[in-house]
């Protein structure tokens, strides 16, 4: 029996909405370190640190599928085919004008009412180390051009790594945006503790200012100076809710435009726990990160028959910017695939302890 055998069992007792059961896969390390997939939106279930001889649940998440099914919270699925948000729903690809459907405030969040969360991934491959998932999202689905197959692919290095690779391909030009919704708790998911005591810092120094439904208002705007600077890491409620920004959103829930070396390699972001036991370094290729400080966190429920609070866990998900398809004069990559392009990109999640 593993460590996990638990969550196999009880995750595992009724069929996801699609009448089968789900399938889920567990990955370890030469550390003892171990980390669980479903392929139900190509989640990433659990991650077990070895802290001092214990192994620690650092991902909040859920034990069942009915509690899996009923949160809204995006946790630790794939999210797609557009994190984020797209402004009423709508873009212009070579003078012909979509309709994408709306699912939060008139806007389009996360690619749609039946985004790719919420579905069954094929598996392609397993092994001790790896599990690599595909989905094809038919041209027309949820609105959005062309049909579009995607790979996800998760690996654990015995450097307490876990690695995110995400290709895609398409028939048609259309944008793409592919995350990972994880929630980070360094001191145990469970714990009942909040994620704002955590230290934080971000190789940025530009975020961007939204409407108080997500949607990007004006410029970018520098970190200098705000309270959106985490340029030197600081604990994130240092500066919590001091300003207008973070009032919209009841914390933070804001873009920030990383560091061009990042794309290099260069770290993007890094989360400590308040016990100085577990650091998590965050690289990618992706050209933005949001902050998602778990604002509206309240009564989803958690693994162990009770339910999370408002900031129990801090989301750093990396992505292209919100409604960047719709705002071409940005010095930005652009998220628009065309069907003679591939999609690849990867983020790396390392935990030191």
């Amino acid at each position: 029996m593993t460590e996990q055998s638990t969550l196999f069992e009880t995750m595992t007792k009724e069929a996801a909405s699609d009448g089968r059961l789900a399938q889920l896969f567990e990955l370890k390390n030469e550390n003892g370190m171990r980390a669980v997939f479903m392929d139900i939106g190509a989640t990433w279930l659990s991650c077990k640190v070895p802290v001092k001889g214990q192994l620690r649940e650092v991902l909040l998440g859920q034990s069942t599928m009915a509690d899996f099914e009923k949160q809204q919270s995006y946790m630790g699925v794939t999210v797609g085919r557009y994190a984020n948000r797209i402004a009423n729903g709508k873009f212009n690809i070579d003078d012909t004008k979509y309709q994408v459907e709306i699912n939060q405030a008139g806007n389009t969040l996360h690619g749609g009412p039946e985004g790719f969360n919420k579905r069954r991934w094929a598996v392609v491959k397993e092994a001790t180390n790896c599990v690599e998932f595909s989905l094809v999202s038919p041209d027309g689905d949820q609105g959005f051009p062309g049909e579009l197959t995607v790979n996800v692919k998760y690996q654990l290095s015995d450097d307490n790594e876990v690695v995110i690779s995400y290709s895609a391909n398409t028939t048609k030009s259309t944008p793409i945006n592919l995350t990972n919704h994880a929630y980070f708790n360094l001191l145990g998911a469970d714990s009942g503790l909040l994620g704002l005591d955590h230290i934080l810092s971000i190789n940025s120094e530009q975020f961007v200012p939204t409407t108080e439904f997500g949607i990007p208002k004006g410029g970018w705007k520098k970190v200098k100076n705000t309270n959106f600077d985490f340029t030197d890491p600081k604990v994130i409620s240092q500066d919590f809710m001091l300003d207008k920004d973070q009032e919209k959103a009841k914390g933070y829930d804001h873009s920030f435009v990383l560091d061009k070396a990042c794309a290099k390699g260069e770290c993007a972001a890094s989360l400590t726990s308040p016990d100085s036991l577990v650091t998590l370094h965050v690289s990618t290729s992706k050209p933005a990160m949001q902050l998602y400080t778990g604002n509206w966190l309240e009564s989803t429920p958690n693994r162990v028959g009770g339910e999370y609070q408002d900031y129990s866990g801090i989301a750093l998900e990396t992505q292209f910017l919100p409604d960047a398809i719709n705002h071409p004069e940005w010095d930005h990559p652009s998220c628009l695939l065309g069907p003679s392009e591939i999609y690849q990109h990867e983020t790396r999640y390392q935990f030191i302890v």
